[in-house]
Parts: C-alpha cells; sequence; structure tokens
C-alpha cells in the first residue's frame, strides 16, 4: 500500500484520534503503556492493542471500537466513557452530539457539521422543549 492510500482524506473525521493522541501526550504514555492502562472495568480484560492505538494515532486504517475497547479506553485515557463514545460515534460513524442550550437534553446527528445556522436554529429550539422545567 502507498503511503499516500494511508494517508487520511481532508475531510476525515478524528474526533477519537485527536482525544487519544492529546491525552497519551498529557500522560506522557508510550502505546505500549497506554494499552496496559486500558483495562475494561467490566470483564478485567486488556482489548486495546498498542498495535491498533499506533494505527489510530497515526492516520492508518483500522477496525472501530466495540463497547469493551470504548469502555478500556476511557480508563486508560482516564476520561468519561461518554466523551469517548462521543469522539468514535463521531470518527467512525459521522454522529455527532447537538446539545441543547441548557445542556440538559442532546441529540445524536448524522454529520451535524453539514446543517446550515437555520436547520442547527431549528434543531435547538426543538431540544429546548424536551429541556426539563420551565421555559419562559
Amino acid at each position: 500500500m502507498a503511503a499516500e492510500d494511508r494517508a487520511p482524506s481532508p475531510s476525515a473525521r478524528t474526533q477519537l484520534t485527536d482525544l487519544v493522541r492529546e491525552r497519551k501526550a498529557a500522560l506522557g504514555l508510550s502505546y505500549e503503556r497506554l494499552a496496559k492502562r486500558c483495562v475494561d472495568p467490566e470483564t478485567g480484560e486488556m482489548p486495546v492493542k498498542s498495535s491498533w492505538l499506533h494505527r489510530l494515532v497515526t492516520g492508518l486504517p483500522v477496525i472501530s471500537p466495540d463497547l469493551s475497547q470504548l469502555q478500556a479506553l476511557a480508563a486508560g485515557l482516564d476520561v468519561p466513557l461518554g466523551r469517548i463514545q462521543d469522539a468514535a460515534g463521531a470518527q467512525f460513524f459521522g454522529i455527532d452530539v447537538v446539545p441543547a442550550r441548557s445542556g440538559e437534553v442532546r441529540a445524536l446527528v448524522e454529520r451535524a457539521d453539514r446543517m446550515s445556522p437555520e436547520q442547527l436554529e431549528q434543531l435547538l429550539r426543538l431540544l429546548d422543549t424536551f429541556t426539563p422545567g420551565d421555559q419562559a
């Protein structure tokens, strides 16, 4: 495979890649040490391999992670599982999280980044209707 075939396209989404790269650097870990920290809290298994982490961070093709891997990544990177899930959903499936203005409600929207300002405003107004409490 040629090097140019492995590079991500300019429109490629990299939310999980960026999060892993950022946290790996902040924690000062090698791929091997990070993989050893990635323990699924439910099973005690280590489903994240250092080679997968390296491929993810360097932009090489990877298989999207499953729930066990996401849980282990959250533990290894010391971030909430929801943050990992949101980043993986955006990168691998094009699903963006759109929070209501209140922050109490959120919607999962395919490619919300392609919405016009008018469409986004309509969505936010809709989300506001689901926000608990009085709305003025």
